[in-house]
């Protein structure tokens, strides 16, 4: 497998020194630098260069992080890297604001090597999962903008992924559609059917055990008839996609926006990426195993 190649953005000379120290000895990266937002977009914008993830300090001169993420959100090519966003705080407000303007990860200094390497292996295994959906998306026909109702039952993480890309097409915009469809299906399957805890998958990301524990998981004969439901229904103001597991349900509230204290956590961005970029909203109904998405339409929609 190819190496992951790394920008690394921040104009303190000792913080990169750190950094590229925290990087040593792990094969899976390569590493280049940049003093500032404005070397880095010089960079980013030379066709070239394709890089795989940025690592990228908030508070420079001449150009900040959130300057550079707001640039780069113009550019389509630039908007699918993952970008970790450096940060002396942690606040909810500043939090929102990264997200806003791209980045979906997070660490506040001060931050430890296995902190970084869980988050950056994170990063770049949800940007993989989303390369695999946007091209299962692609696959499928375009006459399923016609579909009115349907329902649906998948049991593992392929067939989610699977399932989010196919119903994505009934919708004005597939790609956003399919991304948080597709975090909503994960979820039902892994907290919801096979019972994982946020905790236990906190520390299967940082142990590279994730995939390796679901496996194991849907094999146990206690799982093997749990199914995720899913129902689509348009009518003529909204398509509203129901998605019902059958696990013990959850505290929901908690999630549906990024918890500063949870920001630099390897996973629990799911629900509110999804609210955020995919869903005009979500609720939860029943014990909490009942997510609805609701996406609103205008009359060329509908």
């Amino acid at each position: 497998m190819s190496k992951a190649r790394v920008l690394i953005v921040d104009d303190e000379e000792i913080n990169l020194e750190i950094l590229l120290e925290y990087f040593d000895g792990e094969s899976d990266f390569t590493l280049e630098t940049a003093g500032d937002g404005e070397d880095a977009w010089a960079l980013l914008v030379d066709e070239k260069n394709a890089y795989d993830l940025i690592l990228l300090d908030r508070m420079m001169p001449r150009l900040d992080g959130i300057g550079l993420l707001r640039r780069m959100s113009a550019v389509p090519r630039l908007t699918l890297i993952p970008v970790i966003l450096q940060t002396a705080a942690g606040s909810a407000d500043q939090i929102r604001e990264g997200m806003e303007a791209g980045a979906y990860y997070y660490l506040t200094k001060p931050y430890r090597r296995d902190a970084l390497l869980a988050i950056a292996h994170s990063a770049l295994t949800d940007a993989s999962a989303r390369k695999h959906l946007y091209q299962k998306l692609h696959e499928h026909i375009s006459a399923l903008q016609y579909l009115d109702s349907a329902d649906f039952a998948i049991r593992t993480i392929d067939e989610a992924v699977q399932l989010a890309a196919f119903v994505a097409q009934a919708c004005p915009v597939p790609e956003a559609t399919a991304l948080g469809l597709s975090e909503l299906l994960v979820n039902g399957v892994e907290h919801g059917n096979l019972g994982l805890s946020y905790a236990e998958k906190s520390r299967l990301k940082l142990n590279d055990g994730w995939r390796e524990e679901i496996d194991r998981r849907i094999a146990l004969p206690e799982n093997a008839t749990k199914r995720v439901f899913l129902s689509f229904r348009r009518t003529a103001t909204s398509i509203t996609l129901c998605i019902t597991d059958q696990g013990r349900g959850f505290n929901w509230q908690e999630y549906l926006d990024i918890n500063p204290e949870r920001a630099c956590d390897p996973n629990g961005r799911g629900i509110a990426l999804a609210r955020m970029l995919s869903f005009t909203s979500i609720h939860y109904e029943g014990c909490g195993n009942i997510a609805v998405a609701t996406l609103a339409l205008d009359e060329r929609q509908a």
